[in-house]
């Protein structure tokens, strides 16, 4: 059954997504008129139960907010949940044919939207009709910049002053765990070059979007709509979650033709993707390389120094009068992606409003209680899988025989961080590389006390990773 306190959470949900799109009047359109109808108690956690008006609304949210939707309720919401569409078919909200134009941008083109061919198969996608939907708090100046992220913020800033110039940076890849600002810099350099250059078309689209568009392109026969779409309305051309393109072969092939096209042309072109080309399952060796042609920019889960940043910067943000003492308690739980940091932001800043009371040390533990308690160990999985990262080896493969020698070397250092932050066993730490023995491991570690005198790159390797590990562990 609804409650008060359920309304008052949900009205918080709504807040905090308008607040993050207030430029975006299709939010207004489309957002406004759902309302929270039931809160249920299942097996699995709480249901939220959404109210929509028609199916037309149940479809554009589930295409293009329910993501976000569930991003906002995992931030102020701790515990296991899911949301379902229910179709009321009342008016919850004004809708005037106003409301519903989309207005034409002439300069700046954002396809990752509604466009005719979602609902009328039998029109062409009309990019004129599309409208510019770059998140506009989203900025060079709102990004913290710290050492996980300070190339790739460079980078994304230089592309944003000389977009598309021979010699620089094209395409622009940047790597990176979900949650670690990759979609805040794909909108800096939108916003950056929208202000900078406003001649200049921008496409800013997600993968998905794009291989749907591909598809449904390809059922009604309408390919050459679809490439003049991508490929004559980008000056700048900017996709999200590049991974997913592994799917499909045909999709693949339009994308690699309309990657050319753009490059050929000095079009700027920048992709972002949770994991590395060369680790996209599926993707064509001609796309990988043609992405790795360019430069690649990492993001690291940023330091604990970072985060204390970011914390204070978002708490100023929100109006949120944050102890020091109540500061560090977050950042040193919050490892996981700036996400988690904002959503344990979101929700002390909610328990509190809520419950009147002011913000302190005492009340944040207390709240934050079971994210601390899940927080507080470093595991063998996340020594290997930052060892992985900092050599540039599979996880599966430091975990099989394999004796060429930079696998040897991770798969030594791990074992050897293992051993010295974690009370493992060497039987233990043998079966979690791959049912080693313990007289592998015994030797693994040895071999790397001898050479930590002698060799400083190594030194230096290991060194950086126990700067990992503690900033994993705030230990």
């Amino acid at each position: 059954m609804m409650n008060t306190q359920d309304q008052v959470f949900w009205n918080t949900i709504k807040e905090n997504l308008k607040s993050k799109n207030s430029s975006n009047k299709l939010l207004q359109t489309w957002f406004e008129p759902t309302i929270l109808k039931n809160v249920e108690e299942r097996a699995s956690g709480k249901c939220f139960l959404l109210g929509v008006p028609n199916e037309l609304h149940k479809y554009w949210i589930s295409e293009n907010l329910l993501d976000r939707i569930c991003q906002e309720i995992s931030g102020v919401y701790g515990g296991p949940f899911q949301v379902e569409l229910i179709i009321t078919g009342e008016q919850n909200g004004q809708m005037s044919s106003q409301n519903m134009a989309i207005e034409p941008n002439q300069n700046t083109v954002y396809i990752d939207e509604i466009n005719k061919d979602t609902f009328a198969p039998n029109q062409a996608a009309n990019p004129s009709k599309t409208r510019d939907k770059l998140n506009s708090e989203y900025l060079f100046s709102t990004f913290v910049v710290g050492r996980n992220n300070e190339f790739a913020h460079a980078a994304c800033y230089n592309i944003a002053e000389k977009p598309g110039i021979k010699g620089g940076y094209n395409p622009l890849f940047i790597s990176g765990p979900t949650g670690m600002g990759k979609t805040h810099l794909l909108n800096a350099v939108g916003n950056h070059i929208k202000n900078r250059y406003p001649e200049l078309k921008i496409t800013y689209i997600s993968a998905e979007r794009f291989m749907n568009d591909c598809i449904s392109a390809l059922r009604h026969r309408k390919m050459d709509e679809f490439r003049q779409t991508y490929r004559g309305h980008a000056d700048v051309f900017l996709v999200d979650d590049i991974q997913i393109l592994g799917r499909g072969e045909a999709v693949q092939e339009e994308f690699f033709y309309t990657l050319n096209d753009l490059l050929e042309r000095d079009k700027q072109v920048v992709v972002a993707s949770d994991r590395m080309p060369k680790d996209i399952n599926g993707l064509a060796d001609r796309i990988r390389t043609r992405l790795e042609w360019g430069v690649i920019a990492d993001i690291q889960m940023p330091d604990i120094e970072t985060r204390t940043a970011i914390l204070r910067y978002k708490a100023e943000q929100k109006g949120i009068k944050m102890p020091e003492d109540v500061i560090s308690f977050i950042a040193k739980i919050s490892k996981r992606s700036i996400r988690e940091l904002e959503g344990n932001l979101n929700k002390l800043k909610m328990y509190t409003e809520l419950q009147a009371l002011p913000v302190n040390l005492e009340l944040a533990k207390k709240v934050l209680a079971s994210h601390a308690s899940e927080a507080s160990a470093v595991t063998i999985q996340d020594i290997q899988k930052m060892v992985c990262d900092h050599y540039g080896v599979k996880l599966n493969d430091i975990k099989s025989s394999n004796r060429s020698k930079p696998l040897v070397v991770a798969r030594q250092a791990a074992m050897y961080l293992t051993k010295k932050h974690l009370d493992k066993s060497l039987q233990d730490i043998g079966r979690a590389f791959g049912g080693k023995d313990h007289s592998t491991v015994i030797n693994a570690i040895k071999r790397i006390e001898s050479q930590l005198e002698k060799n400083s790159d190594l030194r230096k390797d290991i060194e950086e990773l126990h700067n990992r590990i503690h900033n994993l562990t705030g230990l």
